[in-house]
């Protein structure tokens, strides 16, 4: 592995990664960092925990100049938790080189983020609806962007930002370097970045082994009807230290999360109906251990890291192994054990199926006593 003084980062940054404990560039940090640095376009193809977020944060602060007036840098993310997530890494090293900062994202207070404006804000990192709302009301100047980066795009047109995509690319200078990283790179993907690029470089990260080894995956065969007696019985058997609870949609979300309450399970559920402030609450109580059991959809969930995680449930099937890896790897962190239940329907075969061929692993069946 290389490290970052020879990938050309400076001084500055390097003592502040050091202060990290980073000292390797993983693969993808590797591999796009020179290429950013020489100004290339690039469109990165790399598994969700590879070291995505450093990749294009640490050569944008290479290239931005507290001296210069106007937002320089631009991230813009599908989701507030990515959001928050981004700001935290960039915060780390905001000591290095002393940019300001400014997260925009729906839920937060508009006031707040419009008396930060009034300062020379350097990197802005956003969710497409608020930063058009701050396009129209005219808050932002992007005259002196110098890097465009569209962070997990894959996620962002599955959530149907396309036209919010398009509109924010349309406000901001043509002479600029865009990069886009994504999870998979879609011909969704590849259309929206080629439109919006020049002659990128495309770096594919080969995807690593994909089960764990320090997690024990075991699968509950069941029906609908069944299928939340057996969760209970799990839960009751297993009595995980902390757990998340992977649904389909946020109604299964809700109603999960009031018949488990009902019933006496100390739950909370998190989605994205549920105010921002209210969702950083629950997060900082389930950091803290006075929540057992999170309740949560794939996007509410997407980007969260969270040490301490003993167990991860799948109530409802994910759509894909991808989906499926995502959310077992919540789980098994930092060589601990880690413990991840997949529930499955009649009419789930044939997902259970692609997953098992996928990761190549049949799931250990475990039945459960009546």
């Amino acid at each position: 592995m290389i490290n970052f003084k020879e990938l050309g980062i400076g001084e500055s940054l390097l003592k502040e990664l050091k202060h990290q404990r980073i000292n390797k560039a993983t693969k993808v940090q590797e591999q796009t960092i020179p290429l950013i640095n020489k100004g290339h376009d690039i469109i990165a193809e790399s598994q969700t925990g590879t070291g995505k977020t450093l990749a294009f944060l640490l050569p944008m602060f290479e290239k931005m100049s507290i001296t210069t007036e106007g937002v320089q840098g631009l991230i813009i993310t599908p989701t507030r938790e990515l959001a928050i997530q981004i700001t935290e890494e960039a915060t780390k090293l905001k000591s290095a080189k002393n940019i300001n900062i400014l997260a925009a994202y729906g839920g937060k207070d508009i006031g707040s983020q419009l008396k930060k404006l009034k300062n020379n804000i350097h990197l802005v990192i956003a969710t497409p609806g608020r930063l058009l709302d701050h396009l129209e009301r005219k808050t932002i100047n992007f005259k002196n962007l110098k890097t465009l980066v569209l962070d997990e795009a894959d996620q962002m047109l599955l959530m149907g930002f396309k036209n919010e995509v398009r509109t924010i690319i349309s406000n901001i200078p043509k002479k600029r370097q865009t990069l886009c990283f994504s999870a998979t790179i879609n011909s969704d993907v590849k259309k929206l970045a080629y439109k919006n690029m020049k002659d990128p470089k495309v770096i594919t990260i080969k995807k690593e082994k994909v089960t764990l080894n320090n997690i024990k995956q075991l699968l509950i065969k069941t029906t609908d009807r069944k299928k939340q007696d057996a969760l209970c019985k799990v839960l009751d058997e297993e009595n995980p230290f902390m757990a998340i609870i992977f649904c389909r949609t946020k109604r299964r979300v809700d109603n999960l999360e009031e018949a488990l309450y009902k019933k006496g399970y100390n739950c909370q559920k998190l989605h994205g109906d549920i105010k921002q402030s209210k969702r950083e609450r629950i997060m900082k109580s389930f950091k803290n251990l006075e929540i057992q059991y999170l309740i949560a959809t794939d996007v509410a969930a997407r980007g969260l890291d969270i040490n301490g995680v003993t167990h991860v449930f799948n109530y409802d099937m994910p759509e894909n192994a991808e989906s499926y890896i995502h959310r077992i790897g919540r789980t098994g962190r930092a060589g601990e054990k880690g413990y991840a239940f997949l529930f499955s329907a009649p009419k789930d075969e044939n997902i259970l199926s692609s997953i098992e061929k996928d990761i190549k692993l049949t799931i250990p069946r475990k039945v459960l006593e009546d």
